[in-house]
């Protein structure tokens, strides 16, 4: 790596970074060696942040003060960056970090980590059959499920995953480089961080945005999607959230509509996938009536906090549970019961754990023999014969030489799973003479409703140290606000959240302003705080919006040429309203269970549509081709042969994480279609 900065400017990094983190008993950020960090970043992270790096050691001069450089955008953004780096310990050569040492946080708490690796066979471009009875795009929850449907019916089956398959040690420790850090590096499930912008509009503002920047909506891409490194929580949709437009009306400015089926239609598939991809948790969700099949596994044990969470909530008068978790709590189908290390949630589990497509649906499938699946490749358009009939599939790929491949696949059916924006992009950019807004969009319906969640929580501190650092950490949630909220559309579910990293922990607390950012004082704080921490947290039930939506942008093409995404719209007032509701009862339970200081979280902008790791809704299903895209079996209007399998198809997106619902629905969505076709 060429050095980017000049030994003048590094100098001055050193003595910033040691006013940023002090030495004291344990060594400064300059000591721990955060100058190599930020070397790394701009020299191969984000070389586009050189200048932003080059500005702030200016603001910063050869004798840096921290009340100097504080004041400036970039010099508060240089000092936040210098103390992530610490805590995450990157940089550091030794075995445990210093600042690791210094809050009691280690990842292996029993030290039993013996990572495991699912081995899967992927096939060479150049060893791709001319067709397939089914192409599915993506290989994450909803691909995944249908994929294992579909090759089992005795179709042969093609999965194109866009990502790669790393190591599970490759996404077992890095605190900053994964798809839940706020850091802005990028992930390690990233493909191509470089090369992919898109267009974020906020406030009515175009931003050229890359996979790692707020605004671009990113989740993992990666063998297993999002399931290689979410946190797991699987809850189910309650008959509300399939009515919600009955239920509440519809707001002002909102396009909030009832789904075209029932939590009834649906319930089988959430069982099925329960058992088939193995959910433990215990208790009963208020809203919704006992499972058809009780869940395989019983819930893990609770923490400390959690303990002290329950106590709180009988006091409030509240109901509790074990949240369902898509993780083994004891050895189940051949996978290791959960170790409960300190890393969980934006990692992969060190021993496999945590239920994802990679591990399951994937394995099954390809063990058919009539699977087969190709990484690091992209379907970039549908194709169509003079009909307008879709009977094929153009791919993309970038080869080791820079040079780019292309091929094309063909096949009788289309499932696509790449989620709520790659979805509708794939739709748009697949226009045709017949279709010329784009295929499935005549009514100009591909895109819009594009939702996720805003999260509402609260943070404390508590005289006492509270949190045990004992993975997974969330272990306790209340449902009883999901519904029959006075004055709010919908609500949502809280839980505890999963146990933070450092880096994590000093996020959370600066950003909530219960500690100071930097300095000596700063670096006490987090000491003495990192145990002392609960966040309580979830996701609210939002109100969609037309507006909001994904387009693509002609005039912006990635590195094969191809339009990218643009996202636009807003969040509705409702949202706030609720947002604010929920997170005030997260710091009621906070205060209840001993919480001396807490802050609530805010909405942020408003003027930018939500999208991130639940993102939902852009090509929802209904009855009526004229105000949605899929008819309620995810086939798209006017293409018997392309169905949508993956959380695009969402009408609403519930109060809770979405990835059961996905789940199941892609499990019906897949049967169907065979069924569908063995009628035909």
């Amino acid at each position: 790596m060429q050095d980017q900065l000049t030994r003048q400017q590094r100098d001055i990094l050193t003595r910033l970074a040691d006013l940023v983190v002090p030495a004291d008993d344990f060594p400064s950020a300059g000591e721990a060696g955060v100058v190599g960090f930020v070397e790394r970043v701009v020299g191969v992270d984000r070389p586009d942040w050189l200048s932003r790096v080059v500005r702030a050691l200016a603001v910063a001069g050869d004798d840096p003060v921290l009340d100097d450089v504080l004041p400036d955008r970039d010099g508060a953004w240089l000092v936040r960056l210098v103390a992530q780096g610490f805590y995450a310990g990157d940089g550091y050569d030794g075995e445990l970090p210093p600042a690791w040492k210094m809050v009691g946080w280690q990842p292996d708490v029993a030290g039993t980590w013996n990572e495991v690796e699912t081995e899967l066979t992927t096939t060479p471009r150049g060893a791709l059959a001319g067709r397939y009875d089914c192409v599915v795009v993506g290989s994450g929850a909803g691909g995944g499920a249908a994929a294992q449907v579909l090759a089992e019916s005795g179709r042969s089956v093609l999965v194109v995953e866009t990502g790669r398959y790393p190591s599970t040690g490759s996404l077992a420790r890095d605190h900053l480089r994964n798809p839940r850090s706020v850091a802005g590096l990028p992930a390690l499930t990233d493909p191509d961080p470089h090369g992919r912008p898109r267009i974020a509009v906020a406030d009515g503002t175009p931003y050229r945005v890359l996979p790692p920047d707020d605004g671009w909506g990113n989740n993992a891409f990666t063998v297993g999607g999002g399931t290689r490194v979410y946190g797991a929580q699987a809850w189910r949709f309650v008959p509300r959230d399939f009515a919600m437009a009955s239920t509440y009306g519809v707001p002002v400015g909102s396009a909030l509509a009832d789904w075209p089926i029932s939590y009834a239609d649906l319930e089988p598939y959430y069982s099925l996938a329960e058992q088939r991809f193995g959910v433990s948790g215990g208790g009963v969700d208020p809203w919704h009536g006992p499972r058809s099949i009780p869940l395989p596994m019983a819930p893990m044990p609770r923490t400390e906090a959690a303990g002290r969470l329950a106590d709180a909530a009988d006091r409030l008068g509240w109901g509790t549970l074990d949240p369902p978790l898509l993780i083994n709590s004891v050895d189940y189908q051949g996978r290791s019961g959960c170790v409960r290390c300190g890393q969980c949630v934006g990692f992969a589990c060190p021993v496999e754990a945590k239920s994802g497509t990679h591990n399951t649906a994937l394995p099954a499938a390809l063990a058919t023999g009539r699977c087969s699946l190709v990484t690091e490749t992209t379907v970039e358009r549908l194709v169509t014969d003079e009909r307008g009939r879709v009977v094929g599939v153009a791919l993309v790929a970038l080869l080791d030489d820079g040079q780019v491949w292309r091929g094309t696949v063909d096949c009788g059916e289309v499932v696509i799973a790449a989620g709520a924006t790659e979805t509708p992009r794939l739709l748009l950019n697949s226009a045709n003479e017949r279709e010329p807004g784009g295929l499935g969009n005549n009514q100009d319906q591909v895109g819009r409703y594009l939702q996720a969640h805003v999260y509402a929580g609260a943070v404390g501190l508590f005289d006492d140290e509270v949190a045990d650092l004992v993975g997974p950490g969330v272990s306790i949630a209340t449902c009883d606000f999901r519904h029959g909220n006075d004055g709010i559309v919908g609500g949502g579910m809280l839980a505890n959240e999963f146990v933070p990293t450092p880096a994590a922990t000093y996020d959370y607390l600066t950003s909530a302003g219960l500690i100071p950012v930097a300095g000596a004082a700063g670096k006490r704080a987090m000491r003495e705080s990192a145990r002392r921490m609960l966040r309580v947290v979830g996701p609210i039930q939002e109100v969609t919006s037309a507006e909001s939506r994904v387009r693509v942008d002609p005039g912006v093409r990635d590195r094969f040429g191809n339009p990218v995404v643009v996202l636009s719209g807003s969040i509705h007032a409702e949202d706030v309203r609720a947002q604010e509701y929920m997170s005030e009862k997260a710091r009621q339970w906070l205060e209840a269970a001993g919480a001396v200081r807490t802050a609530v979280s805010g909405v942020g902008s408003t003027g930018r549509p939500s999208v991130g790791q639940h993102q939902a809704g852009s090509c929802r299903m209904g009855d009526d081709p004229a105000s949605s895209v899929t008819d309620p079996f995810g086939r798209v209007w006017g293409h018997d042969n392309v169905r949508i399998a993956d959380a695009s198809v969402h009408v609403t997106n519930g109060g809770v994480n979405p990835v059961l619902t996905v789940l199941a629905g892609a499990l019906r969505i897949a049967e169907h279609l065979t069924g569908a076709a063995s009628r035909s």
